[in-house]
C-alpha cells in the first residue's frame, strides 16, 4: 500500500486526553479480522485545536474518526451535516466521510438500541429510564425513533430531566413523562424495559441505584451502560428477581461495530469485536 493511499484509510479517535482505551484494540482487531489495511489511532485534540483538527482529517483523507467528551458537540460547527439522531440529540461521536463532507453520527444509543434487541425489540414497549446525561439522551433519542411507547425518565436534577422529556415530546412526538429522583424509585408494573444510564457503578460493583428491587418483575428487561464492572449490582439484583439482564459491554461492543460499518461499508465480526475488547480490559 502506497503512503498516500494508507493516508486515505485512516480513522482515529479525537479526546482531549492521550491515554489508550480498549476501543483501540477493538477497532484494530476488526480491521485485522477483515483484511483491511487500515488504522485506528487516539490523538489528543485540546479544545483549542479542535477546527483545525477537523479540517486536518478532511484534508488528509481520514476516511471517520470518534469523538469523546468536551469534543462531541463542539464539534458539530466544523462538519459538513448530521445524521437524523446526532441532530435530535445535538451531539457527535462518530464522523463519517461521504463523498467530500464530514457528517456527524451518534452511535452512543444506536449501541444500545442493538444490543436491547437482541433480547426485546422495544417498538410498542414502556421504558423507565434513569439519567438525563449524554448516554441516557443518546438512548432515549434512539428508543423513540426505534417506536417505543413511553419513556419515563427518572432524574435527580430537575432541569436536565424535564430538557429531554420535552425533547422526546415536542420534537419525536412521543409519550414521555419526567420523574425527579428522589429515594428509591419504585417501577411502574406496566414497565418492559428498565435502563441505568447514569454513571452510578462505574468501576465500583458494589454501588447500589436507589431503585425498589422488589417492584423488578420476572421476565423484565434491566440493562446497565456500566460495562466495568460488566456485572453490576443493578444486574444482579435484577437476575436474582427473574428479570433479563443486558450488561454494558454490548452496547460498547455495539458501537464499535456501527461505527467500522459507517467508515468501511463492512459488517465486522462481532464475536472478534468484543473477544478484543475483553482481553484488551483483562476480563
Amino acid at each position: 500500500m502506497s503512503d498516500s493511499s494508507f493516508l486515505h484509510a485512516l480513522v482515529g479517535s479525537m479526546s482531549q486526553g492521550a491515554a489508550g482505551n480498549p476501543t483501540v484494540a477493538m477497532i484494530e482487531a476488526a480491521f485485522a479480522h477483515h483484511g483491511l489495511h487500515w488504522r485506528y489511532i487516539n490523538m489528543e485534540v485540546t479544545p483549542e485545536d479542535l477546527a483545525t483538527a477537523v479540517r486536518g482529517a478532511k484534508a488528509m483523507g481520514f476516511r471517520g474518526f470518534n469523538c469523546s467528551l468536551p469534543h462531541k458537540v463542539t464539534v458539530i460547527p466544523h462538519l459538513d451535516g448530521l445524521g437524523e439522531s446526532a441532530a435530535a440529540m445535538g451531539a457527535v461521536n462518530c464522523v463519517v466521510r461521504r463523498g467530500d463532507q464530514l457528517i456527524g453520527e451518534n452511535t452512543d444509543g444506536k449501541g444500545f438500541l442493538r444490543s436491547l434487541q437482541s433480547l426485546q425489540d422495544p417498538r410498542g414497549k414502556s421504558v423507565v429510564l434513569f439519567g438525563a446525561g449524554g448516554a441516557a439522551r443518546a438512548i432515549a433519542v434512539e428508543l423513540a425513533l426505534a417506536g417505543t411507547r413511553k419513556i419515563t425518565v427518572v432524574n435527580r436534577d430537575q432541569i436536565r430531566g424535564a430538557e429531554l422529556t420535552n425533547l422526546l415530546r415536542e420534537r419525536l412526538h412521543i409519550d414521555a413523562e419526567f420523574v425527579l429522583w428522589k429515594g428509591d424509585y419504585t417501577v411502574p408494573a406496566d414497565t418492559d424495559v428498565v435502563i441505568n444510564g447514569t454513571s452510578i457503578g462505574l468501576y465500583d460493583p458494589e454501588a447500589r441505584i436507589p431503585l425498589d428491587t422488589a417492584s423488578l418483575r420476572p421476565g423484565m428487561v434491566v440493562a446497565d451502560v456500566i460495562f466495568n464492572p460488566v456485572r453490576t449490582r443493578l444486574l444482579a439484583d435484577a437476575a436474582a428477581r427473574g428479570c433479563r439482564p443486558l450488561d454494558g459491554l454490548g452496547m460498547l461492543v455495539n458501537q464499535g461495530i456501527i461505527c467500522v460499518h459507517y467508515w468501511t461499508g463492512i459488517e465486522p465480526d462481532a464475536a472478534v469485536m468484543r473477544a478484543a475488547l475483553e482481553a484488551a480490559m483483562g476480563l
